[in-house]
Parts: structure tokens; C-alpha cells; sequence
């Protein structure tokens, strides 16, 4: 059923309600019909008695029943229901061919610009003085188009690690912004306001700002920088070669550690590269079903785990990061199978840390992907706004999870930091 026919068949049993509240029992309706899968009227029947008050106080009971009575009034986020707000994800399996390549003046002659015009002989190249907008209004359209720049500010930043949440003193480089991957729960849909791939072509300066770096070191013995905020770190390296810059750079520097965060199996570069035990190369892993059902072209837990052999091979250590961890039911299980794969394939004395960290997300990211993903099974879990201004499933869900799954990874992997990622201080101090 529509958003709108949800709104009238509320308005028919309601008929005198205001605006506001008619959007806080509509966005319930849906809710609860989708994560059901049963029909408005199964849900909200009429009544001689029935009142707004008695009505949303059903709905919440039925919508929220784990948390429904702990939660305080304001946890629950009840926005207008709009479906409609942006078109819905393509998922048409497709190479990262882009159609038009635009290449930032001062960048023409680089490396990068070159390979790119032997990797896509048919794309149309324009250069541009950087100011220019590019890209398409459809997020699912943001590999249409290829920016290649120089980047002049952001180059070295501490980790933005959510408002009031505990600090991983981890320090990022932005090598990139956008990804080929669809994963339903990423941040990008929202927050990626120029709707194609950038890739800086002087990595150079990169490196060059790292050597002249302050860096937070945070609970690790060594000081960490990584890439990944904005893009997987090596779903484009065949193109843009950084893994060929970085490791030999921090073969120099072992004073600090690198890490390259990824779900790619792209590792062609870092085997030629050669290893480097201050380099890091950390793999998002999941529950299968997350894998196979929600983390849209990317490749499967097995293939992500024989990567991580190879280049352990190599002379390189692991990371693993169970990032966002879902609660679904049966969860426990997936994520115990996910991990005894793990323990069954890799090199454990390879490993350096693995985070955990369950699903969060802005409010307004919840209503992008309920408009690009309709289908999608990982909005029906409880989420209540909390310390963070975040949507995250309750404090008692999230410790179930934590007290599940942090003391199977530390028998599993003795010699591995495991720690909490973007979490409330006070529930790690528990862990």
C-alpha cells in the first residue's frame, strides 16, 4: 500500500485527526504492515472507542514490544512518511565503467589521469578548473561519472567519531570519495551531495602531510592512520595504484600503522607492492545473510577471507571489523558461523585488532533508505534516537550483542585487539 492510501485509510478511521498527529499514525501503519507483512486493516481496525491517543499507544506497543516500556517518548522517531523522496536503488550488476571523465586542469598530466584514459577508451573526457558541477541527481548513477582532482584541503583529520561517543584515536586520510558497492546501510546515500566517484591525483601530498603529521594514538601501541571514510580503500586501486605509493612509504615509517579498510578482493596492488607488518589490511565481514542480502556487488565472505590470506602471505597483517552488526532473528548464529569461518581459514597471529559496532544511522539517512531499498529487512529492528542523536537499537539490545559477541571473538582470537567502535563511553567501560 501506498504512503497515500495508508494516509487516507488512517484518515477514514480518524477522520478529525490534525496533520501532524495523521503523520505519526500513518508512518506506524507502514511500519508495522511492512515488517509483518500484513495488510493496514490487520492492524488498525475501527472502533467506536478509538482515539489518537489509544491508537498510537497500540501502534508503539506493537511496533517497539522489546523496548516499548523503557524507552522514553522522545527515543521514538515517527517522521512524515515519504516514499517517494528519491528514486529507488538500481541493482543491475554493472562494471565500473564511467560514461564522462573530468579531469581537474593541474591534474592533466598525472599518472592517474592517464591510466584513466587507457582504462576507459570510450568515456567522454572533459577537463574542468574544479569548479564545475558533475555528477547525476541519482545517487544509483554516481559511478556514471569519474572526477579526477587535486585535492587542496582535507588531507590529514582525525577521526569524526560520533558526538559523544568514545574516541578510537584513529587518524584518516580521505583517498577518495564515493563507491561501486550498494550496501543498504550506507552513510554515502545521505551524505554524498555530488553524486559521482572523486579520486585525488596527488597522493604525494598525502604522504607529505603524514610525515609532518601530530597524530592521536588513541588505546593502540602505535599511532593509526587509514583510509575509508568516503570510499572502500582498494575497490579502485587497479585504477589509482595508492596501495603502490602508501606501502613502500610506510615500510620507511614503522612507527606508525597503516590500514587500508575494504570489502574488495582488489589486492592486485598490494601483492606487487609487497609486504609491510605496520600495514594493515582490514576486511568488513558480516553475517551471511547481511552479505548476501543487504552488502549489494560486493564479494562473499569466502572470497573477502581468501584475500586476507593472500596478503597475510604477503607479509601483511588483518583487520576485521563486524561493522554494522544487525539484529535479526537467528543473528547469534550467523554471526557465530561467520566467525568460526574466520577461525577455520585465516592466519590467527595475523591479526592486529577486529571492532564491533552495531547498526546506527541519521534520521535522515532512515528515510533514504527506506525510499532506495523498499524491501529492506534492516530498518525493522527497534530504533530509538539516542546519546548521539543517532537511531540505534536500545542500550539492553545493544549490550546483548556486545556480551555475545566480544567474548567469542577474544577466545577465538587471543592475540587480536577486539574493541567497541562508535559506542557510549559507559558501555565501554563494560567491555
Amino acid at each position: 500500500m501506498k504512503e497515500t492510501e495508508l494516509e487516507q485509510y488512517v484518515c477514514s478511521l480518524l477522520p478529525r485527526v490534525g496533520i501532524n498527529k495523521l503523520r505519526e499514525l500513518t508512518r506506524l501503519v507502514y511500519e508495522i504492515c511492512k515488517r509483518e507483512r500484513v495488510a493496514a486493516s490487520q492492524v488498525l481496525q475501527p472502533s467506536e472507542n478509538l482515539t489518537f491517543e489509544s491508537a498510537k499507544k497500540a501502534l508503539l506497543q506493537r511496533r517497539y514490544p522489546i523496548n516499548f516500556k523503557t524507552a522514553s517518548k522522545n527515543q521514538f522517531y515517527l517522521p512524515k512518511l515519504d516514499l517517494t523522496s528519491v528514486a529507488p536503488a538500481d541493482l543491475t550488476p554493472r562494471p565500473f565503467s564511467p560514461k564522462t571523465v573530468y579531469i581537474e586542469q593541474s591534474v592533466r598530466h598525472s599518472a592517474l589521469a592517464q591510466r584513466a584514459r587507457e582504462f576507459f577508451p570510450h568515456a567522454t573526457f572533459r577537463e574542468t578548473d574544479g569548479k564545475t558541477q558533475v555528477g547525476s541527481h541519482d545517487f544509483s548513477q554516481r559511478t556514471e561519472t569519474l572526477l579526477i582532482h587535486r585535492e587542496k584541503y582535507d588531507f590529514l583529520k582525525p577521526c569524526p567519531c560520533s558526538c559523544g561517543s568514545a574516541g578510537c584515536g584513529y587518524n584518516l586520510i580521505n583517498l577518495g570519495f564515493g563507491c561501486r558497492f550498494e550496501c543498504e546501510y550506507c552513510f554515502l546515500q545521505q551524505y554524498q551531495n555530488l553524486h559521482a566517484v572523486l579520486l585525488p591525483a596527488n597522493v604525494d601530498e598525502f604522504l607529505a602531510k603524514i610525515e609532518q603529521g601530530v597524530f592521536r594514538k588513541g588505546p593502540f601501541a602505535r599511532p593509526r592512520i587509514g583510509s575509508g571514510e568516503f570510499t572502500d580503500s582498494l575497490v579502485f586501486d587497479d585504477l589509482t595504484q595508492y596501495s603502490r605509493q602508501i606501502v613502500p612509504f610506510f615500510q620507511k615509517h614503522p612507527q606508525w600503522d597503516f590500514e587500508f579498510k575494504t570489502k574488495s578482493v582488489n589486492i592486485g596492488g598490494l601483492l606487487q607492492a609487497g609486504g609491510c607488518e605496520n600495514v594493515v589490511v582490514s576486511w568488513s565481514v558480516n553475517a551471511q545473510k547481511i552479505t548476501d542480502q543487504v552488502e549489494h556487488f560486493t564479494p562473499p565472505l569466502s572470497q573477502r577471507l581468501q584475500a586476507a590470506c593472500e596478503v597475510a602471505k604477503a607479509g601483511y597483517r588483518l583487520g576485521f571489523h563486524f561493522d554494522p552488526v544487525i539484529i535479526y532473528d537467528g543473528y547469534q548464529n550467523d554471526y557465530a558461523r561467520t566467525i568460526e569461518e574466520m577461525a577455520d581459514t585465516l592466519p590467527k597471529d595475523k591479526i592486529a585488532w577486529i571492532s564491533v559496532g552495531t547498526l546506527r544511522f541519521s534520521r535522515e539517512l532512515k528515510k533514504q533508505i527506506e525510499s532506495r531499498f523498499q524491501t529492506n529487512f534492516i530498518l525493522d529492528g527497534e530504533f530509538l534516537l539516542d546519546f548521539d542523536g543517532k537511531m540505534r537499537y536500545s542500550e539492553q539490545q545493544r549490550l546483548e550483542v556486545y556480551r555475545f559477541l566480544l567474548p567469542l571473538l577474544r577466545k577465538t582470537f587471543p592475540k587480536a585487539v577486539v574493541y567497541l567502535c562508535m559506542e557510549d563511553p559507559q558501555i565501554v567501560r563494560q567491555f
